[in-house]
């Protein structure tokens, strides 16, 4: 009888065939973003990945050590090279808790929770990611300067306000939809803000007016 927990030559082939994707476009994305995000000392770099949408299968269907290892390799060579921190993403299985460097996570005074990431349990990028950072724990939450999310795997909620989306010229990993995003500080005030209730009502079409004033973008 066929072992089954066995990946078959069909899932090898596409493994290979994700890491090469992988070594390939991961490191174009990382540049993209390192064009338009401020990368440097002490800024923190997000990383949801899912290894089974970049092989082409449904996120959580189809981890793949060997292709989370291939990205935490590159990541982690272009955050030593542009001296940022980087946070690995676990999936919802650890409430997205995120493996860190604790000596980071104690800087910064995040709060630790106890799990070891796993295929199933944290996700493959995840589990590599632990087990590459000589000092890994798990924080439950952070607020990252920005972000790379390969296979929707739902980054945002550790972004630090305002996520601002970044694209690079390339959309896919694999077959996983990436999508990128910087964080800017809360812009309050300046010449377009409105303090004067009348005033805003009149902006919005409200004081007996059909329709919003022309000269306000959407």
């Amino acid at each position: 009888m066929a072992d089954l927990t066995k990946p078959t030559e069909a899932a090898f082939d596409k493994q290979a065939w994700a890491i090469e994707q992988v070594r390939r476009d991961l490191p174009i994305v990382l540049a993209d973003l390192y064009r338009t995000a401020r990368i440097g000392r002490d800024t923190l770099l997000v990383i949801g990945a899912s290894t089974s949408e970049v092989v082409g299968e449904h996120i959580g269907t189809a981890t793949s050590m060997a292709v989370g290892q291939a990205i935490v390799d590159v990541v982690q060579a272009f955050a030593a090279e542009a001296g940022c921190e980087v946070a690995f993403q676990c999936c919802e299985h650890l409430n997205r808790s995120l493996v860190v460097s604790e000596a980071y996570a104690k800087r910064r005074g995040w709060r630790k929770v106890s799990a070891i990431p796993v295929p199933g349990a944290g996700g493959a990028v995840a589990a590599a990611a632990y087990w590459a950072i000589a000092d890994a724990c798990l924080v439950d939450a952070v607020e990252a300067d920005m972000g790379v999310d390969i296979g929707d795997t739902l980054i945002g909620m550790h972004l630090r306000p305002v996520a601002v989306p970044v694209r690079s010229q390339v959309r896919e990993i694999g077959k996983a939809h990436v999508t990128m995003a910087r964080s800017r500080p809360p812009l309050v005030g300046g010449t377009r803000a409105v303090y004067d209730r009348d005033e805003a009502r009149r902006r919005a079409g409200l004081d007996g007016s059909h329709h919003a004033s022309a000269d306000i973008d959407n």
